[in-house]
């Protein structure tokens, strides 16, 4: 009995440290200032390890025509801010197909839907977040 105790808890603190995801209510900036969104440029098909990688993080009021080079068709999975909303463009200059992200953690881009046949996953190259 003591060992499948241990082993559960084992596998419950395992699961804790592999979620990366922070919880929309609480999306800030290491000096504690609220966050619009985080994109991240890591997902997974387990989403307790989605959110990996390196971040970019949006404030409210962020309109963003040209994403930064390095960020460019880069996002894999984001988190929205509770009574945000982060609308995305996929090409610089706010050109092409747009989305609206409301509150709340989209672990895997790939699953949400571009047009026709495409998704969002590396496909963001302009943004404009408000609260």
């Amino acid at each position: 009995m003591k060992v499948t105790i241990a082993l559960l808890l084992s596998t419950l603190c395992f699961a804790v440290l592999n979620a990366q995801c922070p919880e929309p209510n609480a999306l800030k900036d290491a000096d504690g200032v609220k966050l619009c969104a985080r994109m991240f440029e890591h997902s997974n098909i387990y989403f307790e390890q989605s959110c990996g990688g390196e971040y970019l993080d949006a404030y409210p009021g962020d309109d963003v025509p040209t994403i930064p080079r390095k960020w460019n068709n880069r996002v894999s999975s984001l988190v929205v801010a509770r009574g945000c909303s982060l609308t995305v463009w996929q090409y610089t200059k706010k050109r092409g197909s747009r989305s609206k992200f409301g509150a709340g953690i989209k672990y895997r881009l790939k699953d949400s839907m571009q047009g026709l046949f495409g998704n969002w996953e590396n496909s963001i190259s302009a943004y404009y977040c408000v609260c």
